[in-house]
C-alpha cells in the first residue's frame, strides 16, 4: 500500500500527530493512520505499543474539539513480527473538527488533500460551522435527570472496564449545560424507548401471530434481548441427502448481527422513532429512522464509509465490544447480501433478508431421506409448519392455494402416518412434525 486520501503512514508517533486525525475527521470517508510504518512503506515497528495507544487515546481525548470520542479506533496489528498500531478515522457530523489550542483557525482546522493534511481556508470554516448538526441525542435534554446506570455497571463490568465515578461525564452524557442528555436517556435504566419485533404467519402484515417490545430500560439490555430473539428465530435447517446431511441457517448469523445492531446504533432518535424488526415466512425486515446523512451518497455507503449518526452510542458499543471495528458493519452484511438489500426511503433505511433458503425446499429433503410417498401437498404442509408450528390450516390454504377441506384430508393422511401431530388444543395449542431432527 501507498499513502493517499485514505491512508496515512508515520514511523512514530509524533508531536503533529492530531493535525492528521483532525484532516480525516473533517473528510467524509475519514481514513488510517498506521504508526509503525515508514513513509516508503517498510515496516518498522512500534516499541511499547500498548503505551502508545493509550497515549494516541488520551492526546485525541484531550487536544481534539468537538469531542472526537466514539470517532476513532485504535488497533494493535503485526506485520512482519513488527507490532503495527493502526487508527481507523470515521468523518465527523460536527465540523469543523480543529486542533484545541490553535482554536477554529486555519492553523487548526485541515483538511485531508490527497495524501497530505492542509489547513482550511477560513471562508471554509465559517460556512462548515454555520452548518454543524446541533440536533444530536449529544445535545438534546433528557426529559428526565434522575437517571440509574446500574445496567450500564454491569455490562462494563463484564468486559472487565469498570466504570470510574466519572463515566457521566466521560463518556459524554452530559449536554452543555450540565444536564443529561437523550444518549444519557437511552443508556439509563428506565426510559420510555421501546424496540419491537414482530412475527408474522405469512409474506404480508396481514396475520400478526408476535409482538414483542424489548425496551424501557438501557438500551445495551435492549440491544440483547433482540439479537437473542433473532437468533432463536435463526434456526438451522437440515437436508438428508444420500451421502450426507447439510445444516444450514435460514439467515447468515454474522451479517444479520451486525444489521441489527447498525440499525439501533444509527437509528435517528431525535425523532424519538426507535428502529422496528419484523420476522416473515420468508425474510426478516429491519427498519430504522433516518435516511443518508447529508453528504454521504449510496456509493460512500456502499463502499463502508462511516459516519456515525449517535458517536456517543457508537463508542459506548465499542467499549462493550458490540461493535467490532468502526466501519465494519456494511462490508459484512455485503459479504453474504447484496446491495439489494438496502432500501433507501425518505426518512427510513431498511434492510430485507431473504432466507438463504425456503423452508419447503429442505422440509422435502428431510421427507425424501425419510418417509417415501408424499404428495406435494403434503410437503409444502410440513414446510409452512417448520416455518411457524402456529400457523392456521385457513393461512395454509391461502399460502398453499387450495381449501381448508384439502388441507384437513392432508394433515389426517400425515398424522395418520405419525409424521404430524398437534400438541395442545386447536386453539392454543400447536403443531409438531416428527420426522425433522430436533435443532
Amino acid at each position: 500500500m501507498t499513502e493517499n486520501r485514505a491512508i496515512e503512514y508515520k514511523s512514530k508517533l509524533t508531536d503533529d500527530f492530531e493535525r492528521e486525525v483532525v484532516a480525516f475527521l473533517n473528510t467524509h470517508e475519514g481514513g488510517c493512520i498506521y504508526i509503525g510504518i515508514g513513509k516508503d512503506g517498510r515496516y518498522v515497528g512500534v516499541p511499547d505499543a500498548d503505551h502508545v495507544q493509550l497515549v494516541i487515546k488520551d492526546r485525541l481525548k484531550n487536544n481534539i474539539l468537538p469531542s472526537c470520542m466514539g470517532l476513532f479506533d485504535v488497533i494493535l496489528e503485526e506485520y512482519e513480527g513488527k507490532d503495527v498500531v493502526k487508527l481507523v478515522v470515521v468523518g465527523g457530523l460536527e465540523r469543523p473538527y480543529y486542533i484545541r489550542k490553535y482554536g477554529m483557525s486555519e492553523k487548526g482546522a485541515l483538511i485531508r488533500v490527497g495524501s497530505s493534511a492542509e489547513p482550511m481556508s477560513q471562508a471554509m470554516i465559517d460556512k462548515l460551522y454555520a452548518s454543524r448538526t446541533r440536533n444530536s441525542i449529544g445535545k438534546i435534554r433528557s426529559y428526565f435527570q434522575d437517571l440509574r446506570f446500574e445496567q450500564l455497571r454491569i455490562y462494563y463490568q463484564e468486559q472487565d472496564k469498570p466504570l470510574n465515578p466519572q463515566f457521566r461525564k466521560t463518556l459524554e452524557l452530559f449536554t452543555e449545560d450540565s444536564q443529561f442528555n437523550y444518549a444519557a436517556y437511552l443508556l439509563a435504566d428506565d426510559n420510555n424507548v421501546s424496540i419491537k419485533v414482530a412475527k408474522y404467519s405469512g409474506t404480508d402484515r396481514v396475520n400478526l401471530i408476535e409482538n414483542n417490545e424489548y425496551g424501557f430500560c438501557s438500551i445495551i439490555k435492549a440491544t440483547k434481548s433482540v439479537i437473542d430473539k433473532i437468533e432463536l428465530e435463526n434456526r438451522t435447517m437440515s437436508q438428508i441427502t444420500p451421502r450426507e446431511r447439510i445444516d444450514t441457517r435460514l439467515w447468515n448469523q454474522i451479517a444479520l448481527r451486525e444489521a441489527i445492531i447498525n440499525a439501533i446504533v444509527h437509528n435517528d432518535y431525535t425523532r424519538e422513532v426507535p428502529p422496528k424488526f419484523e420476522i416473515f415466512v420468508d425474510r426478516i425486515e429491519i427498519t430504522s429512522y433516518g435516511s443518508l446523512i447529508d453528504g454521504l451518497d449510496k456509493e460512500d455507503f456502499f463502499a463502508g464509509i462511516s459516519i456515525p449518526r449517535n458517536r456517543e452510542l457508537m463508542r459506548v458499543y465499542r467499549d462493550l465490544e458490540l461493535v467490532e471495528q468502526l466501519g465494519s458493519g456494511i462490508p459484512r452484511i455485503l459479504q453474504s447480501y447484496g446491495r439489494e438489500c438496502f432500501v433507501f426511503l425518505n426518512n427510513f433505511t431498511r434492510m430485507v433478508f431473504p432466507k438463504s433458503v425456503t423452508d419447503s425446499g429442505l422440509v422435502d429433503g428431510l421427507v425424501d431421506g425419510l418417509v417415501d410417498g408424499l404428495v406435494d401437498t403434503q410437503q409444502k404442509i410440513l414446510g409452512l409448519v417448520h416455518a411457524n408450528s402456529k400457523i392456521s390450516k385457513r393461512v395454509m390454504a391461502d399460502h398453499i392455494g387450495v381449501s381448508t377441506t384439502t388441507i384437513d384430508k392432508h394433515i389426517q393422511i400425515l398424522r395418520n402416518r405419525g409424521i404430524l401431530e398437534r400438541v395442545g388444543s386447536d386453539r392454543t395449542g400447536h403443531w409438531k412434525i416428527n420426522v425433522v431432527p430436533e435443532q
